[in-house]
């Protein structure tokens, strides 16, 4: 059998976490550019495939290829990341600043990654700049607008629900992550991998890395789109709520589930106190 107990998955977590937080800059940067790219041709095939279908579900059941390539191939995911290197601060085996010095220099790395594939998908969508009219193109364009000034026109509500998304989003990519460690072969690890992100993409959630090619192609490809929409309206927020999804939604709360953690030993045994203590009251009563 090569089904991983969740017990040893919660300690598999805080040793990629370590791994990561360890990695040098250069290989975490060249790790985050190829991851980058790899997701950014995973959303384009993904939106090829909506096209050539007409049908929304063809694109949600083809896009966690690219996750699946990043994972078996070692490279880095940030938001993957943002579940995994909180727990190796928590472990004290990581400090916070060098936390977040890996998460920059992989979004750094991802934004190389995906700015250098849009732009060379933009030059191939449109026949070296000469037909901005296909049906791929289009959508891109309008899923750039979507994810910007659709936000900006609802103003506070609009910040509001695209934070909500991003976490839902990242909850469910990193229990990708961290799903794909229940198994120790291939097969196991690709079909474990593929129900979390096929569930993300396919309710339209926000992705940070996702997003870092999308807008930027949509504004090389025509969309109304300036850089202040794209970071104040989408890629900040879906940040922050990226990480609050991955950081608590996957990476602590299974820990927690798993592991001894003391802090969370003692509010346990403090809340079960007390409902002891009202059930002898009640009794006496």
């Amino acid at each position: 059998m090569d089904y991983v107990q969740p017990s040893q998955v919660a300690v598999s977590m805080v040793e990629a976490g370590t791994t990561k937080a360890d990695t040098d800059v250069v290989r975490t940067v060249v790790r985050s550019v190829l991851a980058g790219a790899i997701l950014a041709c995973a959303t384009t095939l993904a939106f090829t495939a909506s096209d050539q279908t007409g049908v929304g579900l063809a694109g949600t059941l083809v896009f966690p290829v690219g996750f699946v390539l990043i994972v078996l191939l070692g490279l880095e995911l940030v938001t993957g990341s943002f579940a995994l290197v909180p727990l190796a601060v928590l472990e004290k085996r990581c400090t916070v600043r060098r936390m977040f010095a890996v998460f920059g220099w992989a979004i750094a790395g991802h934004l190389i990654g995906c700015l250098v594939y849009a732009g060379l998908y933009a030059l191939a969508a449109t026949k070296m700049g000469t037909d901005f009219g296909g049906s791929v193109v289009r959508m891109i364009v309008r899923a750039s607008e979507a994810k910007t000034i659709a936000y900006k026109n609802m103003g506070v509500d609009g910040l509001l629900l695209v934070f909500i998304k991003a976490v839902l989003c990242n909850w469910l990519v990193t229990l990708g992550a961290v799903v794909a460690m229940v198994s120790s072969s291939a097969i196991g690890k690709i079909a474990a991998m593929w129900l979390p992100i096929m569930m993300f993409f396919g309710q339209g959630f926000e992705h940070a890395v996702v997003n870092l090619f999308v807008i930027p192609a949509g504004m090389m490809l025509g969309a109304k789109v300036g850089l202040f929409d794209w970071w104040i309206w989408n890629q900040i927020p879906v940040f922050l709520g990226n990480f609050i999804g991955g950081a608590l939604g996957t990476g602590l709360l299974f820990y927690a589930a798993q592991k001894r953690l003391n802090w969370f030993d003692r509010f346990a045994t403090s809340v079960s106190g007390r409902a002891e203590e009202r059930k002898r009251e009640a009794r006496v009563l």
